[in-house]
């Protein structure tokens, strides 16, 4: 049974910064791309930034590169999110996502979701 699990959500002010985890089990984590979605009330489900099984490439939207990093430990089976400089308009909740082979930008191509954390950015 694949799992998902994220965690380090929160309530911050603006400009500040929160790092997201995601711990994986049931599945061969180095095989696995990673990706960080999103998704704020009333709206769609959106792609914030992903990482090859390797790690050795990443991909970020453009509403937050520069500010967000993705990395991932595979001894740990962990993804992680630093975001950094935090805006009002990333209060979502945040989701990691595992698909086979290279990562992908939509959505509907991950096998394995998590629950999601809520982050919430005050101005």
């Amino acid at each position: 049974q694949v799992r998902l699990v994220e965690s380090g959500g929160g309530l911050v002010q603006a400009g500040r910064s929160l790092r997201l985890s995601c711990v994986a089990s049931g599945l061969t984590f180095s095989r696995y791309s990673m990706g960080w979605f999103r998704q704020a009330p009333g709206k769609e489900r959106e792609f914030v930034a992903a990482i090859r099984w390797s790690g050795r490439s990443t991909g970020y939207a453009d509403s937050v590169k520069g500010r967000f990093t993705i990395s991932r430990d595979n001894a740990k089976n962990t993804v992680y999110l630093q975001m950094n400089s935090l805006e009002p308009e990333d209060t979502a909740v945040y989701y990691c996502a595992a698909k086979t082979f290279d990562y992908v930008r939509n959505y509907d191509a991950y096998d394995y979701w998590g629950q999601g954390t809520q982050v919430t950015v005050s101005s």
